[in-house]
């Protein structure tokens, strides 16, 4: 069919139809994709509940083995304690292969790369806020909580789209949407004397084990786990054969690891494993170490055009290397308590890996760099090469193998040391592959690392000779180095501007669970001779800051300190100073309807509670948009066990010195 022609032919029906099966099957995988994470969870639940009944078997029959002296009833409890220490093993076995199942995700595009390690996002019950902030709202705030329906359900559906969200920037933008909403309810709604009753549900994302907390933090934290682990995500997904996709992919883990590292930082007393300091810990080098082989693979293409270039051919030997050395860290660190005993046992398996392809590809690159004939080898060579610490050099010093050898046999026979550890190397990473049950089923990763064996086998083979009887030189380690570390960059917060979805209730600084105050009026004043009788000082709200004594306002029962909220019937929470004076100026000889709210003590003194360090961001870091005092304190990002502590507006207020204050006419 010639392009722009109508289909009007015999084909044309069979085409539009096809199209519409395709559409349909689109729009069926991607239906089975939004299910998946909660039939993904619905089994890790079945799973646990399983474990749990039998974690109260064995305590039960443990109990009874040791009370009991009769031998025919010990028998009998430590059969079955045998079986159920056996179910207990196959239940968690089938729990981390489910865990696994899905983490190792292949990126787009056609390049045949190493997989990355994704992490699955923290699943959670649904929430009702409408009747704990009604009610909030109704006691404490003194207005309709029916009349905030519409804040209510926006918040609803910002948390329901959340839990699902989309793995690109608009998820992204989704979950810090409503991070930054937690920021303004914390402020306003959650405090030491007063909180909504609510009890948050989430799941761990590696062993499923549901966990509950009424602390707004673990809201918090457990949506900031999700913003490191979708970034996570994202970077799995990219396509690094082009040198965009690898941009993308290390700007995405080195988000990773920011989030990571800023919840590790603020949080304590984790409720769920996933979220403790050394889950934490290990997910940001994880992090750290991915994107450290971005850094490789962004270096690996351009030089890949140019194999017989020496300089380039060490540089990637030491970047190989320091990839090695990095997933060798996280090796070490996931094979240790209490990691190890709920990190996938894939993960450790895969960084095991990657610490020997890394490392086979630094001696492989080290021969190409060997078979080169460069003059400079051997200033090049002199911060590369180490003596080996893996077994004793024969024949040549550790001096001396630290120089490249400047004859072509030295070079050939150095460079054949190099292949044969590369060679070593790559098998070693195939056995280890073909341990692990689950990575056996990743065929990608062992299509990487055989091509990488192929590679080294056949140069291996052009530099051998009939005449090698015995090998001379050792080859030496490779020292690791790399000239663009990864930075561990902090989550942006602030792409979306958010605006607090409850500012009709008043500025935070004022009107929040951490202040009581006391509602007067409406007071009906008229203007006297010498005006109102009070000073007026302060924005958003404005404050009464003296009072005349023997005025209007002394008369009507204004007292120093109100603030005022309503002028002849119109909320004036979030008016300036000058838009109140002109309002009361501009009454004439009118009466004028004052309502005021009167602040009282704080049910807790200034300075008592526990002092525990909180990382404090601003309203304008976080990207908050909405109309706030000048004084007005930024609150804990995270908030775990913060001070409460006492506002302006329980202070008595200083003499106004604002030239711009005035006592109204």
């Amino acid at each position: 069919m010639i392009l722009g022609e109508r289909p009007d032919g015999p084909g044309a029906g069979e085409d539009s139809s096809r199209l519409q099966d395709d559409s349909s099957i689109r729009k069926d995988r991607d239906s089975v994709l939004q299910m998946q994470p909660c039939q993904l969870q619905s089994q890790r639940a079945r799973l646990h509940q399983q474990i749990s009944k039998e974690l109260r078997m064995r305590t039960g029959a443990e109990n009874l083995y040791r009370a009991t002296s009769n031998t025919w009833v010990r028998e009998t409890v430590a059969l079955e304690l045998s079986y159920v220490n056996s179910n207990l093993q196959l239940l968690k076995e089938e729990l981390a292969e489910l865990s696994s199942s899905v983490e190792v995700d292949q990126p787009q595009g056609e390049s045949v790369t190493i997989p990355m390690i994704p992490l699955g996002l923290k699943e959670t019950k649904e929430l009702d806020w409408a009747t704990p902030l009604k009610e909030l709202i109704s006691e404490h705030f003194e207005e309709d909580g029916t009349s905030y329906e519409t804040e209510i359900q926006e918040l609803e559906d910002l948390r329901q789209a959340m839990r699902t969200p989309s793995r690109d920037e608009v998820g992204l933008d989704l979950l810090a949407a409503y991070y930054s909403q937690l920021c303004f309810l914390d402020a306003r709604f959650f405090s030491a004397a007063r909180s909504p009753r609510l009890l948050f549900h989430w799941y761990d994302s590696l062993t499923g084990v549901p966990a509950q907390q009424r602390a707004l933090a673990f809201e918090k934290g457990s949506v900031l786990f999700n913003i490191g682990a979708l970034h996570t995500q994202i970077g799995a997904r990219q396509d690094c054969s082009c040198t965009e996709g690898i941009i993308r992919a290390t700007e995405a883990f080195q988000r990773a690891a920011g989030a990571f590292r800023l919840l590790r930082e603020n949080f304590s007393h984790a409720p769920s494993p996933d979220m403790s300091t050394a889950s934490l810990s290990v997910l940001e080098q994880l992090m750290v170490a991915q994107a450290q082989e971005c850094v490789f693979k962004g270096l690996l293409l351009p030089a890949s055009d140019t194999p017989d270039n020496c300089p380039a051919q060490l540089q990637l030997a030491q970047e190989a290397a320091q990839v090695a050395a990095e997933y060798g860290l996280v090796h070490r660190a996931m094979a240790q308590p209490p990691v190890q005993d709920y990190l996938p046992a894939s993960w450790t398996s895969l960084a095991q890996v990657k610490s020997q392809h890394f490392c086979a590809l630094a001696h492989h690159h080290a021969a190409m760099a060997l078979c080169e004939g460069s003059s400079d080898k051997g200033e090049l060579s002199r911060h590369v090469f180490q003596p080996s610490t893996t077994c004793e050099p024969q024949g040549p010093t550790a001096s001396s193998i630290q120089k490249m050898p400047q004859h072509p046999e030295e070079c050939r026979k150095l460079a054949k040391a190099h292949l044969k550890r590369a060679i070593l190397g790559q098998e070693e990473a195939l056995r280890l592959h073909t341990l692990c049950r689950v990575l056996r089923k990743v065929d990608l990763l062992q299509v990487v690392v055989t091509q990488a064996l192929q590679c080294s086998l056949a140069k291996y083979s052009e530099l051998e000779r009939e005449d090698d009887f015995f090998e001379a030189v050792e080859a030496p380690d490779i020292q690791p180095k790399t000239h663009q570390a990864p930075e561990v960059r902090m989550p942006s917060l602030s792409q979306m501007k958010v605006t607090d979805l409850f500012h009709r209730l008043g500025p935070l600084s004022v009107f929040s669970t951490k202040n009581r105050w006391r509602l007067v009026g409406p007071v009906h004043m008229t203007r006297g001779e010498g005006g109102f009788g009070f000073t007026l000082r302060g924005d958003s709200p404005v404050l009464i800051a003296a009072v005349v004594p023997g005025g209007q306002a002394e008369s009507a029962g204004l007292k120093e300190g109100d603030y005022i909220v309503s002028v002849n019937g119109r909320p004036c929470k979030w008016w300036k100073h000058v838009e109140v004076v002109a309002q009361l100026r501009g009454v004439s000889e009118h009466n004028v309807s004052l309502q005021v709210v009167s602040m009282l003590p704080s049910p807790e003194p200034r300075g008592t509670g526990p002092r525990r360090p909180a990382l404090l961001w601003s309203q304008r870091e976080c990207g908050f948009e909405t109309a706030m005092p000048a004084r007005a304190r930024p609150w804990p990002i995270l908030g775990w066990g913060r001070k409460t502590k006492q506002s302006k507006t329980g202070c008595h207020p200083d003499f106004c010195t604002n030239r711009n204050c005035v006592t109204c006419p």
